[in-house]
């Protein structure tokens, strides 16, 4: 069956030999392209460094997390510093910090996040009619939310230049003294701060810088990539949609 929708979506190339044997089918994604980065030893560590932060649960984003790699690695070159805008346990963040050897970066890290879930307050009438803050009560019922400080704080403890911010978003941005941004990741599950960020830090991101949208092109997230794209607009720039379900910013 795989292979029959394979080869009519290759059309011609149907004819081609493709071993389905070979596929990635992880957190929405079905490829049979190349996969090679998952062996990199620097991969593999960087991954394993977000199972542990993320209490040794592997939430199987690997193609989400080269995308990231690639992204924060890119941004070594770029004057300023890095910010994540919803940390949660810290699997991204680690596997990056891990990834880029971080104790040995001249950056600083800023990971903000209120530690106790979304703020059910910040969601629109039209995000609660699609049952995005019932979803989002759900997860903290479950405990899919990170609500220990203490135990973030001593994950990232072996990085000097990781500073844990607790407090929501945009209310805790402007007591950070950040002048300039090279990256910026942002994954909040909600409309109204991750619009809030993009804007509050667009004029701080140096030429060059990359932001990452963590949830942008996934189904049943539309009001978070409309809140988005309204900034695109107003501001001149455009989003590139991922089939990982993130999108990605190059700051001009």
């Amino acid at each position: 069956m795989i292979k029959t929708l394979i080869k009519k979506a290759l059309g011609h190339r149907g004819l081609m030999i493709i071993n389905t044997r070979r596929h990635y089918d992880e957190d929405g994604l079905f490829t049979v392209h190349n996969q090679h980065f998952r062996q990199h030893p620097v991969f593999k560590a960087a991954y394993q460094r977000g199972i542990e932060a993320n209490n040794n649960i592997d939430p199987h984003l690997e193609w989400r997390v080269h995308v990231a790699l690639w992204a924060a690695s890119s941004a070594l070159a770029v004057p300023g510093d890095f910010v994540e805008c919803g940390v949660n346990t810290g699997f991204l963040s680690s596997a990056i910090m891990g990834g880029l050897n971080w104790r040995n970066v001249a950056k600083r890290f800023y990971l903000l996040d209120t530690f106790a879930g979304p703020v059910l307050s910040q969601f629109s009438a039209e995000e609660i009619q699609r049952g995005r803050r019932k979803m989002a009560q759900d997860g903290m019922e479950t405990g899919a939310y990170e609500t220990s400080l203490a135990r973030v704080r001593a994950n990232f403890a072996e990085w000097p230049n990781a500073l844990v911010v607790p407090g929501a978003v945009p209310d805790s941005l402007p007591a950070l003294n950040i002048a300039s941004v090279a990256f910026l990741h942002i994954d909040m599950n909600c409309a109204y701060p991750e619009r809030a960020a993009l804007e509050y830090f667009w004029n701080r991101l140096s030429p060059g810088a990359l932001v990452l949208l963590d949830d942008y092109a996934y189904y049943g997230f539309e009001y978070q990539a409309d809140a988005i794209d309204a900034v695109a607009q107003s501001l001149g720039f455009n989003v590139l949609s991922l089939p990982t379900g993130q999108g990605l910013i190059v700051k001009r």
